[in-house]
């Protein structure tokens, strides 16, 4: 194809690729119809995350193929290239050494793709060795479309279902020494010049709270997060399935003093930069933008481009389409995104996670030996919950027969499932994890959080039962 590198852009938005959609380059910057075309498959277009991860995973490999291969093409992979790829990858001395589970993620995905290409007749043949899958234990169900074979490469050393989590006192440790810059003593460092700690605060205080995921939260508008005060408790805002893991829509619940915080950040700190940023023109410069220009209906959203003016609905923009999104205010234009960054422009996943990088940095220069991720609050959210839900109502179900498990949840309630659909999880077995006894018990903190080991069996056995 024949598009020089600096009309590209223009070119994607002719070709009518959607906002967000990844593609790959080759280091000649030539754009390949066929391989960029994978991207666009119906089953691949939604989750901004995962294409891009697939996206990260052929240019891992395509880039050795080139570097490491003789320049070989994705066409023309082999076996014996990916055999190189592995070593590279996990036993060099020179190589990165990458974990169990990051190899199996990136070997998956690049299978994932050839097993595509062979379908589409690009390649003969997928380049990764296979074995025979091993026989399904009783009882579990194979999907229609699982293959008989995986790779053969799969490592055996992954983490398995590890759950990391932070009893609630050492989450306010770690929050305000490398957020707020405090002290290990809780006092204010006169010597800490953190431009974004009530912002970076209110973030962290919001996921461990809500247990939304890193893009989730960062995706969410001011239309949707509770920035009113109610009367206290909690207030709940629904969190669209577009922006949510696997389109699987679900309330959130947010305290109210997580409410009093978010207020604070956008009378205060999102005020401000929202008012360079508009001093500054930056909103005019935004290209194709999405305005919502009647505040009485932010559900109700116009595209403005070279073919008029579109109606669309907020709920039905993606994380991407959302960073382009407006609003109308008395003082003009200004992002409808909730979360921005010093710019005034919508704060991307990539810097609240260096956000947390740094928080863990400095952590550890002020001797305080613990550290966080997004998705470890998220997990602290869970476990933490899952006390606060009385454990002993689960516990007491495994003692009960099937009429009377089902009497005893109509009236006491289900807590196990009450988190299930806080976290936005489509089964209960995949919130049984937090049922780990082995990670709960490293808790000293708080012993009482702590499940016998026969205790969570028990449970264990009885939801899978159920379900």
């Amino acid at each position: 194809m024949d598009v020089r590198p600096g009309d590209l852009v223009s070119w994607l938005d002719e070709a009518g690729l959607p906002d967000g959609l990844p593609f790959l380059l080759s280091p000649r910057l030539e754009y390949d119809v066929e391989l960029n075309s994978y991207f666009l498959q119906a089953n691949l277009t939604a989750p901004w995350n995962s294409n891009a991860n697939r996206a990260r995973a052929l240019a891992r490999f395509f880039t050795f193929l080139h570097t490491a291969r003789g320049g070989k093409s994705w066409r023309a992979a082999t076996e014996g290239d990916h055999l190189a790829f592995h070593q590279w990858r996990r036993r060099d001395d020179a190589g990165p050494h990458v974990e169990g589970s990051t190899w199996n993620h990136e070997v998956s995905l690049v299978n994932q793709f050839y097993e595509w290409a062979v379908r589409q007749r690009y390649v003969a043949a997928v380049p990764i060795p296979h074995r025979a899958r091993r026989p399904v234990p009783m009882g579990l169900v194979v999907r229609a479309f699982d293959s008989s074979t995986v790779p053969a490469t799969y490592a055996h050393d992954e983490n398995g279902e590890r759950i990391e989590w932070m009893p609630p006192a050492t989450y306010r440790l770690w929050r305000d020494v490398g957020l707020r810059g405090y002290g290990p003593d809780g006092l204010p460092s006169g010597r800490f010049r953190g431009r974004w700690a009530a912002r970076n605060a209110t973030f962290s205080d919001l996921m461990v709270r809500t247990g939304l995921r890193l893009t989730e939260q960062a995706s969410v508008t001011v239309f949707e997060v509770p920035t009113t005060i109610a009367l206290g408790g909690y207030q709940r805002f629904w969190l669209p399935g577009v922006i949510a893991k696997n389109f699987s829509a679900w309330w959130a619940y947010v305290p109210h003093s997580t409410v009093q915080e978010v207020i604070a950040y956008m009378e205060w700190d999102r005020a401000e930069v929202v008012e360079q940023a508009r001093a500054a023109g930056r909103y005019q410069r935004i290209r194709w933008p999405l305005v919502i220009a009647d505040p009485s209906r932010p559900d109700v959203v116009h595209r403005l481009g070279a073919a008029g003016v579109h109606r669309m609905r907020l709920q039905d923009l993606s994380p991407v389409e959302r960073r382009r999104l407006l609003r109308e205010t008395d003082h003009g234009l200004e992002p409808a995104m909730l979360w921005l960054n010093e710019n005034g422009l919508p704060m991307s996943v990539s810097g609240w996670q260096a956000v947390f990088s740094t928080a863990n940095d400095r952590c550890h220069k002020a001797n305080v030996l613990v550290e966080a991720h997004a998705h470890l609050l998220r997990h602290t959210f869970a476990v933490v919950t899952l006390e606060q839900l009385q454990r002993a109502h689960i516990a007491q179900l495994a003692e009960l027969n099937p009429e009377q498990r089902g009497h005893y949840t109509r009236i006491f309630g289900d807590p196990l499932d009450w988190v299930r659909r806080r976290l936005g999880h489509r089964s209960i077995l995949t919130t049984l994890i937090y049922l780990n006894p082995r990670e709960l018990h490293q808790a000293g903190e708080k012993p009482q959080v702590a499940w016998s080991m026969r205790e969570a069996e028990r449970v264990r056995r009885v939801y899978e039962l159920a379900c």
